[in-house]
């Protein structure tokens, strides 16, 4: 949505797609879930009492234009990409199956994953944490605003601290909103770390994919928490 109210701003594409260029060129195999919410929520107060599935549905369709969009940008820089899509838009995307994206992967094709898991009351935290846990994923990164995460919304506490490294029973138990329960429960139960970063800056996507604490907060099993400040 870049500086947008509403919608697709395509410099924001062009800007993650050479960001995600930099990091297949290192030889790393690179599946993206993309959300929509510069479009539409079936959880927001653009959905206003639309039945929540039906909402849902259009928050997925919302998914599949903004893979479409990140795949033109990444295709101009040369990059060879995928979308596959949890809901059958044959002339947009593939079908979502996992031996096939792992093929891909193999090739070395950036993966998008659109419409996410393909059913209403799931987010595209839940989708990402499915997929990667799929696909036998590293580690997911989960690219937001916010550089880290704090103990408190830094911008309604000033004074709130942020961690280096937080356990998923901590997230769960003190409620920080990440990603969905349900996501970090999936992720806790096998033992996929999280790095929490902030894609805005440029050049953070390749400094976290290269395991620069610096730029986020890493959630794992480890039980050994700091804060930073």
């Amino acid at each position: 949505m870049g500086s947008q109210t509403y919608g697709i701003d395509t410099k924001v594409a062009e800007e993650v797609a050479r960001e995600v260029k930099a990091v297949h060129d290192l030889g790393v195999e690179v599946a993206i879930v993309v959300g929509g919410g510069n479009i539409f929520r079936g959880v927001s107060k653009s959905a206003g009492n639309m039945d929540r599935a039906s909402a849902d549905y259009i928050g997925m369709l919302a998914t599949v234009m903004n893979a479409v969009v990140l795949q033109d940008a990444l295709e101009k820089l040369d990059v060879f990409t995928r979308v596959m899509s949890a809901i059958d838009i044959p002339q947009l995307a593939e079908p979502f199956i996992r031996r096939r994206a792992i093929r891909h992967l193999e090739k070395m094709r950036v993966v998008i994953f659109a419409a996410g898991t393909g059913n209403p009351y799931f987010t595209t935290d839940s989708a990402a944490a499915l997929r990667a846990c799929e696909l036998g994923s590293d580690v997911i990164f989960k690219a937001t605003k916010v550089d880290g995460v704090y103990s408190a919304d830094p911008k309604l506490e000033p004074g709130a601290e942020k961690y280096d490294r937080i356990t998923y029973q901590e997230v769960l138990e003190k409620r920080l909103k990440i990603m969905d329960a349900s996501a970090i429960s999936l992720c806790m139960e096998n033992d996929l770390p999280i790095m929490v970063f902030n894609m805005t800056e440029p050049g953070n996507i390749l400094k976290a994919v290269q395991g620069d604490l610096s730029v986020g907060t890493l959630v794992s099993m480890d039980e050994a928490v700091t804060t930073a400040g």
